[in-house]
């Protein structure tokens, strides 16, 4: 079997959110038909879509290299930053790009764009990161596409400084302007400074009939009509996914920089620890640990909560046993599970909010049938009066994270956030983020209107597709359920058109 020629090292996937419409399963799938024996990611700044990579491509035999497209911020002008691609080594290179990326969102925003400052990288360190130059959207590219072969020299031996055997000049021919005369300047760089050149492709859709369906995903992303001839056109149609042989005939001048694609992935091994829970501690009493103390916490919130439901002594010490049986069980399962320090610091939140003024609601969710919960004040629904089960909650056969459904008034919710913040620190704290994707009638408003076929139109066609409560329809289903969207495709140019670009952008 001959050795592999070439590995994709710069793929935006649809988590690119706002370009990119490849999706990760069918990337992985092309890397196994073209024989790579890796495959990297580099989302737009971004890590959204690393553990399904890490997960498909592991599971396919492909080796996962991760990285992201960054922008770094351009001191002099905020408004026209370069693009560095930085690629994980190991992983405290993984952990230093999260770092990095995470800054840059949370503290150094720019119109919509999380920058790196490159005082970071001295700052930080780079060890366990590749970089690669960017081609012509980094600074080194730019400089050299206007001219200025000093400056890129200088900028190129900045960079290898920061990075020391780890910077490499970017070189692509995707179809963009000049690409030629940047490929010649570029390699004159590498040779002056004696610097490794390694071949790219910038892959944002898998075909080349795709390009239209990208177009109208970023003019969807960013509020343009496809058709408007002002529109930016960032993107050319060669940026679809090139097999080895393809990158072989582009680059038969400069094979180096191909087999350098190839010992870039082999040099990038990141071990991802997944499906492994990692809480933080809670802070309990000197001398008391934490299993320790959610013993002490849940017997002395149900001894309360037993004065609350049973007002006779009398009755309180016949039912008592009952209860406290069931809480040991459940404490001795929350221990066993390593759950004790979850549960305090839910109790925590949840009681601060209750003793500020902040309404709670009483519980809901398989979360209520736990007595402990109960009892430490984050539930208010007795479980063994309403025969609820513990082990719908938690269950040592299915190690799964335990999730309270807690319910807060809107008006004091961030009240209780601040506090979490201030109580563990804002750097461990985030709000879960989910990513909306565009169902069929979605899909066919949006791809409608950026091909300014009309609102009336659209709502038309997209009223055709069956909405059925708690089930997704797609396209391809709507047109069997519903004969006349079927027919009106088979007839009408114009719902042929917009039926067949939704249909790539669904989901």
């Amino acid at each position: 079997m001959p050795a592999p020629r070439f590995v994709h090292l710069r793929l935006h996937s649809e988590y690119s959110v706002t370009d990119g419409i490849v999706r990760i399963e069918d990337a992985v799938t092309r890397a196994v038909i073209d024989g790579m024996p890796a495959l990297a990611l580099t989302d737009n700044a971004n890590f959204f879509g690393m553990v399904k990579f890490y997960k498909a491509a592991r599971a396919a035999g492909v080796k996962p290299v991760l990285g992201a497209d960054c922008w770094i911020q351009n001191e002099s002008d905020r408004d026209k930053p370069s693009r560095l691609l930085l690629l994980c080594t190991s992983r405290d290179g993984y952990r230093r790009l999260c770092e990095l990326l995470s800054r840059a969102w949370l503290d150094n925003q720019h119109r919509a764009r999380g920058e790196i400052a490159r005082a970071w990288f001295k700052e930080l360190g780079t060890e366990g990161l590749i970089a690669l130059s960017g081609a012509g959207a980094g600074d080194v590219g730019l400089a050299l596409l206007a001219d200025h072969a000093g400056t890129a020299e200088r900028l190129a031996g900045a960079w290898a400084e920061l990075f020391p055997g780890r910077f490499y000049l970017e070189l692509q021919r995707a179809g963009f302007p000049q690409t030629e005369a940047l490929v010649a300047r570029t390699l004159g760089v590498a040779v002056k400074l004696d610097l490794p050149v390694v071949a790219t492709h910038p892959v944002q859709f898998l075909a080349p009939e795709d390009f239209r369906a990208h177009e109208a995903r970023v003019c969807i992303a960013e509020g343009y009509l496809l058709g408007d001839p002002r529109r930016p056109r960032r993107y050319t149609a060669e940026q679809y996914w090139k097999s080895p042989v393809q990158m072989a005939e582009l680059f038969a001048d400069v094979p180096q920089a191909l087999e350098n694609a190839v010992e870039i992935a082999r040099r990038c091994s990141v071990e991802i620890e997944l499906d492994k829970n990692r809480l933080p501690a809670f802070p309990t009493p000197p001398g008391v640990t934490i299993d320790d103390c959610l013993r002490q916490d849940a017997r002395a919130g149900l001894a309360r909560r037993l004065e609350q439901i049973f007002p006779e002594a009398a009755r309180r010490e016949a039912e008592a046993p009952r209860y406290g049986e069931r809480l040991d069980f459940e404490i001795r399962t929350i221990i066993q599970m390593e759950f004790a320090g979850y549960f305090l610091i839910v109790a925590d939140f949840i009681n601060w909010a209750r003793s500020n003024g902040v309404p709670v609601g009483p519980g809901r969710g398989s979360g209520a049938g736990s007595l402990v919960a109960y009892a430490l004040g984050i539930t208010d629904l007795d479980p063994i009066r309403y025969d609820l089960l513990f082990e719908r909650f938690l269950n040592p056969e299915r190690k799964t994270m335990p999730d309270f459904d807690i319910d807060f008034c809107q008006d004091g919710r961030d009240r209780v956030i601040d506090y979490v913040r201030r109580k563990h620190g804002a750097e461990s704290v985030a709000q879960i983020a989910t990513f909306g994707t565009m169902a069929a009638r979605a899909v066919v408003r949006d791809t409608g209107r950026v091909l300014d076929l009309g609102y009336n139109f659209c709502d038309q066609v997209a009223k055709l597709i069956p909405a059925q409560p708690g089930q997704q329809i797609t396209l391809a289903e709507a047109r069997k359920m519903e004969p006349q969207l079927a027919e009106r495709e088979r007839n009408e140019e114009g719902v042929r058109e917009l039926l067949a670009l939704a249909e790539k952008l669904e989901g």
